[in-house]
């Protein structure tokens, strides 16, 4: 902690979605811990709900099982990776509606946020009395985001295919995040990530 007063935020929950890879998980932890607010990894709540599902009964939650991804093309990655995101809308919905109920901010990161999920969050907390922001970070160079990786997983090898992947991701997760009008921030430069979500939360201009 960096021991200074916790900064009281302009919302009572933020979402803030992107692509693997591009540095959600850091810059969550940052605001989190600048507005003495909770962080909840979607990826926790996907690997629960797909434990307690079966392909048989929720088959968009399973469809990666059994897969060999390395033998997919990445169109058919990414379509499969768009697919899993779209059908986990109701437990995002399901996170968000249960944290409107507590008073304690709390940031939601995640690779499968949708922007239509999350325009829909947006709506629902203003229809009770709460502010639910939502802002999705951009990444389209898949070399820098097989560069993350390296760093992230020094031991996992050759990883540009999941990178193409990640990184085509990013550009369809920001298209739809422009359709529901919600902010689209650059992932870099890192050093000024943080005051530029900010920044892109009250509306202003890029900084």
């Amino acid at each position: 902690m960096n021991g200074g007063p916790a900064i009281a935020p302009p919302w009572d929950i933020l979402l803030i979605g992107g692509a693997s890879g591009i540095g959600k998980s850091r810059v969550a932890a940052q605001l989190a811990e600048e507005s003495a607010a909770f962080v909840v990894e979607f990826d926790d709540v996907v690997g629960a709900v797909r434990a307690v599902t079966t392909a048989e009964g929720h088959p968009g939650l399973h469809r990666f099982d059994g897969l060999d991804v390395s033998r997919l093309s990445p169109a058919v990655v990414l379509d499969l990776q768009i697919a899993t995101a779209e059908a986990l809308d109701p437990a995002l919905l399901g996170v968000v509606r249960n944290r409107l109920t507590v008073d304690v901010p709390a940031v939601i990161e995640g690779d499968y946020l949708t922007p239509a999920a999350a325009a829909l969050a947006v709506r629902e907390g203003a229809a009770a009395g709460r502010e639910v922001r939502a802002v999705f970070l951009h990444e389209g160079d898949p070399h820098r985001i097989a560069a993350n990786y390296a760093c992230r997983e020094p031991d996992s090898g050759d990883q540009s295919e999941r990178a193409e992947v990640s990184a085509s991701y990013s550009h369809w997760l920001a298209r739809q995040a422009a359709l529901h009008a919600l902010p689209v921030v650059d992932a870099r430069p890192w050093g000024t990530l943080t005051p530029r979500i900010r920044q892109a939360l009250r509306g202003g201009p890029p900084v």
